[in-house]
């Protein structure tokens, strides 16, 4: 990972708008499992790091009294607050903030939730932070899920990845850097260096979801290595092209994918 990371905030920037529709929403049976597995009624406050869009946030938010979403990326921010108010939830507070700047004076937390972000961040230093923020008997999950793609997939990925490397090179891109070796792992000894315990880790099965052609150029756009920005002025001529890839694969503008399970690893401290 060269230069990429650590609370960047251009890593997505000009994707908030494609974000929710590009991305596969998490399954209601998510929530249920987390409601199950920590005893959810309603008490105590949610922080979830790197939030986006709230896409994690906004699902889980009647679980608790307080949901606090924290992003770098203002504009994510913004949609997830137009979402929250669209769908009428009203406990949600959105932090425009690094995770490297916590704990920020934001207070202690039942849940810390990290999906889909942890691997941007400066990961010893939020986890050791993050596990003085929670109350006792608080945890923090790590959510494992890949919400842009399927395991089966009739979307024609490998002609998307070679268009986007024409336009962007070789080196997949990720903010102000790169990622020529994609994204670091080893996420479990991080978390037991920072004093975690366990982790205890429950899963949702896989699903089956229909896309169209606007989902999947979205999906394309919410992607760091494809964010709008960085395609400059040759935006638009890239969508072109990619709506033209698209119809060529299938006229109808429809495809669907097979989602992989979701695995959740709950870490105590």
């Amino acid at each position: 990972m060269t230069g990429a990371g650590n609370g960047d905030p251009t890593l997505y920037s000009g994707s908030a708008a494609y974000y929710a529709r590009g991305r596969a929403a998490y399954p209601a049976a998510l929530f249920t499992a987390f409601a199950a597995e920590l005893g959810l009624d309603g008490s105590g406050r949610l922080l979830d790091v790197g939030c986006g869009p709230g896409s994690l946030t906004l699902p889980l938010a009647g679980r608790f009294e307080e949901a606090v979403g924290l992003d770098a990326d203002a504009d994510m921010l913004g949609e997830a607050s137009r979402l929250a108010t669209e769908a009428g939830i009203g406990n949600c507070r959105w932090v425009h903030r690094r995770a490297e700047e916590l704990p920020a004076g934001l207070g202690r937390f039942r849940l810390v939730t990290f999906a889909q972000s942890f691997h941007w961040l400066d990961r010893p230093r939020v986890a050791t932070t993050i596990r003085g923020m929670l109350t006792p008997g608080g945890a923090c999950a790590h959510v494992h899920a890949t919400t842009h793609q399927g395991v089966e997939d009739s979307t024609p990925h490998a002609e998307i990845t070679e268009l986007v490397r024409r336009y962007l090179g070789p080196v997949r891109r990720a903010g102000q850097g790169s990622l020529p070796h994609g994204t670091p792992g080893g996420e479990t000894e991080i978390y037991r260096a920072a004093g975690f315990h366990g982790p205890h880790r429950f899963t949702v099965p896989g699903r089956v979801v229909g896309r169209d052609t606007d989902d999947v150029v979205a999906k394309v756009f919410s992607l760091s290595s494809s964010a709008p920005h960085l395609f400059g002025g040759r935006r638009a001529e890239f969508e072109a092209e990619l709506r033209e890839l698209l119809h060529r694969a299938n006229p109808t503008g429809r495809f669907s994918e097979r989602l992989d399970a979701i695995a959740v690893d709950l870490w105590r401290p």
